[in-house]
C-alpha cells in the first residue's frame, strides 16, 4: 500500500480554472487526455477519423480568453497500486485544471454518440460537425497495430456504448474508483451512468492488470502514429475540381484568404530521397575485424554478415520499402524513432534467412537500426522496424533483434562478443546456461519474458566482450519488444562515510539477488524504447517488531530519447529469493535516481506479522531526518522512519538533506 499526500476526493471541478492554469493542464497532460478521448469516441468513425477528432475534442476543450478564478481545491490523485504503472498524476498548481478539462473532453467525446432519431446514422452528430483543427490532407493516420489481445479487447470495446467505455478508461488509466467514475459520467451527461459503470466490470476478461497494460499500449495511443497515402486517384480528381472552382473565383474577382493555426511540417518521402541512399551498391559496409580497431566500438563498427548479404535483389527490395512503404506493410517505431527514408546510404548489418523470413538489417547514420523482413513462402506482408540506437556503446550495443516467433527470440550479436549465455533472473542460484551462435552472428532461439500474465520466469542473456577490448566484461541484457535489448546494471548501496557508487555490471551475487525479486516491474516498461535499467539499493531499514531487514531499491530506466522513468520498489523480508517486490512509488520524466538527481525518498504502508500496520519510509545516504504529517505527526533522524499508522492512513513524507534542501516521497 503506498504513501500518498493527503487529496481532497473529487473525480472533477465544477468551477472554471483561468485560462493559464487550463492551458498548463492541457499541454502538461495531453497524451493523456487524448488518449482518454480516443478510446470513448466510437470506434466506428474508423481509426483516421478517430484520431483526428481525439485531438480535435482536447484541442476545443481550451476555455476562451475571459479570466475566471483559480480553483484552490485539488482534484484527487489516483493512488499508486501495487504493481501497476498508472500514467503521471497531475500535479500541485494544475489539478483541479486537468480536472475540469478532462470533464471537457468527456462530454464532447460522448456527445459522437448522442445524434438525434431523425439525424443520418452516418454522420456524426451536430455536435461534432463543428470545423476543427487538427486537419490532415493527403494521408491517413492511425496508431501503431498492436497483437491480438490489443485486437480482441478494441473488438470488445466497439460493441458496447461510449459510456461504457469512458467508464472502463476513467476505471483504469484515471484510477478512479466506481462511484467517482459514476459521478463523473453524470457531470459529462452520459447516459445512465450506474449501468455503464456496472457494465464496464465485465470488460477485459477480469483481469485489470492485463486490460490496463493493454489500454497503455501503442494501440490506444492516438498521439504515436502511422501514416499512410490517402485514395491517390480520388485525391487528384478532386484537386482537378477544387482547381476549376479556384480558377473561376478569380476570373470572377473573388479571392478568399484563409488563415491557417500552427505550422505545417513537411514530411520525406521517397521522391525526395537522394538516389544513393536506395542504391544496394552503394550500401557502407565496415571490414570484418575494425570492431578491433577502433575507439568507437558500436553500430559503425558492425561488419555486414549473413548468407544473403550480397543479394542485390533482395538489398533492393528492403531499401525500397524502407524509401516508399508499401500499402499493407506492418510498420513499427521505438518512441522516439522516425519511419522516414534514408538520406544517405545506409550501413548494412545483416541480410539472411531466419525463422522462415528473409531479414536485412540497417544502421542508418548513428541515429537508427531499421530492420526488414520479408516471408520466404505465402503471401505474407513484409514488416518495417525502426529502433532509435544513436550513442549505443559496448553494451547497448551488443545485440539486435532479428527474429521474434512466440515465446522466443533470435538475436544478432556484436562482432567483439566472445561468449554468450542464458539465465532466468528469478533463479540467482542456477548457472547460466551457454547459448548457440551460428557463424553468421544469429544466437539459437532465446526465451522471451511473458508481457503479461504470470511471472514464473525472466529470461536474460549474459554475453561476454572480447579481450581484445576490455579485459573480463560480462554483462545483462534483457528483451522488451524492442529492436535492442536492454542492459541491465546495479548499484550497491554506500557503506558508512564511503563516497556514492556508480553502477556496475549486474553479475555478481548482490545484484543477482536484488534483481530476482524486482524483474517483474520490468514488464511495466515493455515497448517504451528502453536503453538501460539500473538498480541502485538505497537504503536498508531495520523493521518493527523483530528487526528484520528490508531493502529499499529505486529502479531507473533511462530511454534512447532520453528522458527516464523510475519505480521505487520495497522488498521486505521473505524466505523466497524470487519474492517479487511491491512497487510503492513511479515517477516518470525525471532525474531521479541518476548522476542528476542523487537523493530519494520513498514509503508505504506495512503489516508486521502480528497484524499491526505502519507507516515506514526510507531515504537515501544524504538524507538526515524523515517527517510524517497528516493522519500520523512525527520525524525521526537519519534515513528511515517506522510509525505506527492505521492500514490506509494519509500520510505525507518529506525528507531534510545534510546540506540543505528537502524531498518529497516518490509517489
Amino acid at each position: 500500500m503506498p504513501i500518498h499526500q493527503p487529496q481532497q476526493r473529487s473525480s472533477g471541478s465544477s468551477e472554471r480554472p483561468g485560462v493559464p492554469q487550463a492551458e498548463a493542464a492541457l499541454v502538461e497532460h495531453y497524451p493523456r487526455l487524448v488518449r482518454l478521448a480516443y478510446l470513448v469516441l466510437p470506434p466506428a468513425l474508423g481509426r483516421h477519423r478517430r484520431v483526428l477528432a481525439a485531438h480535435a475534442s482536447v484541442q476545443r476543450a481550451l476555455p476562451g480568453t475571459g479570466t475566471a478564478p483559480e480553483v484552490p481545491a485539488p482534484a484527487r490523485v489516483p493512488a499508486q497500486t501495487r504493481g501497476a504503472s498508472p500514467g503521471p498524476a497531475p500535479q500541485d498548481g494544475v489539478s483541479s485544471a486537468y480536472a475540469w478539462m478532462r470533464l471537457r473532453v468527456l462530454r464532447t467525446a460522448l456527445a459522437h454518440e448522442r445524434r438525434p432519431r431523425w439525424w443520418p446514422g452516418r454522420l456524426p452528430a451536430p455536435a461534432a460537425l463543428r470545423p476543427s483543427l487538427p486537419a490532415v490532407w493527403g494521408l491517413r493516420l492511425f496508431p501503431r497495430a498492436g497483437g491480438a489481445a490489443e485486437l480482441a479487447l478494441d473488438q470488445e470495446l466497439s460493441t458496447v456504448s461510449a459510456a461504457v467505455r469512458a467508464a472502463f478508461a476513467l476505471r483504469l488509466l484515471e484510477e478512479l474508483d466506481e462511484p467517482e467514475a459514476q459521478a463523473l459520467l453524470a457531470r459529462a451527461d452520459a447516459r445512465d451512468p450506474a449501468s455503464a459503470v456496472r457494465a464496464a466490470r465485465r470488460l477485459g476478461a477480469g483481469d485489470r492488470a492485463a486490460a490496463e497494460a493493454l489500454l497503455r499500449s501503442g494501440e490506444f495511443d492516438p498521439c504515436v502514429l502511422q501514416t499512410r497515402p490517402s485514395d491517390l486517384l480520388r485525391r487528384r480528381h478532386r484537386m482537378r475540381v477544387v482547381a476549376g472552382v479556384a480558377a473561376l473565383c478569380v476570373v470572377a474577382g473573388g479571392v478568399v484568404a484563409l488563415a491557417e493555426e500552427g505550422s505545417a511540417v513537411r514530411l520525406p518521402d521517397a521522391g525526395s530521397t537522394p538516389a544513393p541512399a536506395l542504391d544496394p551498391a552503394a550500401l557502407l559496409r565496415t571490414a570484418a575485424q575494425e570492431w578491433a580497431d577502433t575507439s568507437r566500438v558500436d553500430f559503425t563498427a558492425w561488419p555486414a554478415r549473413g548468407g544473403r548479404s550480397d543479394d542485390r535483389a533482395l538489398l533492393g527490395r528492403a531499401l525500397r520499402a524502407w524509401g516508399r512503404t508499401p500499402e499493407g506493410t506492418a510498420v513499427s517505431t521505438t518512441p522516439g524513432a522516425l519511419a522516414v527514408p534514408p538520406t544517405q546510404p545506409p550501413r548494412l548489418l545483416y541480410a539472411g534467412e531466419v525463422d522462415g523470413a528473409a531479414v536485412v538489417l540497417f544502421h542508418d547514420g548513428g541515429v537508427r537500426v531499421v530492420r526488414y523482413a520479408e516471408p520466404l513462402s505465402g503471401t505474407g506482408a513484409p514488416a518495417l522496424d525502426f529502433a532509435r540506437t544513436d550513442d549505443a556503446d559496448v553494451t547497448t550495443g551488443a545485440a539486435v533483434v532479428v527474429s521474434r516467433s512466440g515465446n522466443r527470440a533470435r538475436f544478432l550479436l556484436a562482432p567483439w562478443i566472445s561468449q554468450s549465455t542464458t539465465r532466468d533472473l528469478l533463479r540467482p542460484d542456477t548457472p547460466a546456461r551457454a547459448l548457440k551462435v551460428g557463424a553468421d552472428g544469429v544466437t539459437a532461439a532465446v526465451p522471451r519474458p511473458s508481457p503479461a500474465g504470470g511471472c514464473d520466469s525472466w529470461p536474460v542473456m549474459q554475453l561476454r566482450s572480447s579481450e581484445r577490448i576490455v579485459e573480463k566484461h560480462a554483462f545483462l541484457v534483457t528483451d522488451l519488444g524492442d529492436l535492442a535489448p536492454v542492459h541491465l546494471t546495479f548499484t550497491p548501496k554506500p557503506g558508512g562515510g564511503a563516497p556514492a557508487r556508480q553502477p556496475r555490471e549486474a553479475t555478481g551475487g548482490p545484484a543477482l539477488l536484488s534483481w530476482a525479486r524486482t524483474a517483474c516491474s520490468l514488464r511495466a516498461l515493455g515497448g517504451t524504447g528502453v536503453r538501460a535499467v539500473n538498480n541502485w539499493d538505497f537504503a536498508e531499514q531495520r523493521l518493527p517488531e523483530g528487526g528484520a531487514p528490508a531493502q529499499w531499491v529505486c529502479t531507473r530506466a533511462d530511454t534512447w530519447q532520453g528522458p527516464g522513468r523510475v519505480l521505487v520498489q520495497f522488498l521486505g523480508p521473505d524466505p523466497s529469493t524470487a519474492a517479487p517486490a511491491t512497487v510503492v512509488g513511479d515517477q516518470r520524466d525525471t532525474a531521479l535516481c541518476s548522476r542528476f538527481g542523487q537523493h530519494v525518498l520513498g514509503g508505504t504502508h506495512w503489516k508486521a506479522p502480528s497484524g499491526r500496520w505502519y507507516v515506514l519510509a526510507a531515504g537515501s545516504r544524504a538524507v538526515d531526518r524523515i517527517q510524517a504529517t497528516g493522519a500520523v505527526r512525527t520525524s525521526a533522524s537519519g534515513t528511515t522512519l517506522a510509525v505506527r499508522a492505521p492500514r490506509d492512513a494519509p500520510v505525507a513524507l518529506t525528507a531534510r538533506l545534510r546540506e540543505g534542501g528537502s524531498l518529497t516521497a516518490v509517489r
